[in-house]
């Protein structure tokens, strides 16, 4: 995802309103996330379908490593070498 463009990636609801097929196709080009505001205040984010799927990815694998990380401060891991038998044996089954 690119970064937000603050002069341009800043709208409030009204004008999503009135042009929302331009500010989708915005978002589907430029990749950035276009948020909307209501009172001056943020309320809620608009990005591509793609970037979307994209970012839940990221946050299930750094979820996962977040978890390893605590597993093994716990002392719940195992070495290498038996991590790597334990592979080596299920792929050659």
């Amino acid at each position: 995802m690119q970064r937000l463009k603050i002069n341009q990636d800043i709208k409030p609801l009204s004008e999503i309103r009135t042009g929302i097929t331009n500010f989708i196709k915005q978002v589907r080009d430029t990749k950035r996330p276009l948020i909307i505001t209501q009172h001056g205040k943020g309320v809620a984010v608009l990005i591509d379908a793609h970037e979307f799927e994209s970012m839940q990815e990221k946050i299930e694998l750094l979820t996962d490593v977040q978890i390893s990380l605590s597993q093994i401060e716990n002392g719940q891991g195992i070495d290498h070498k038996d991590a790597m038998n334990k592979v080596l044996k299920r792929v050659q089954k």
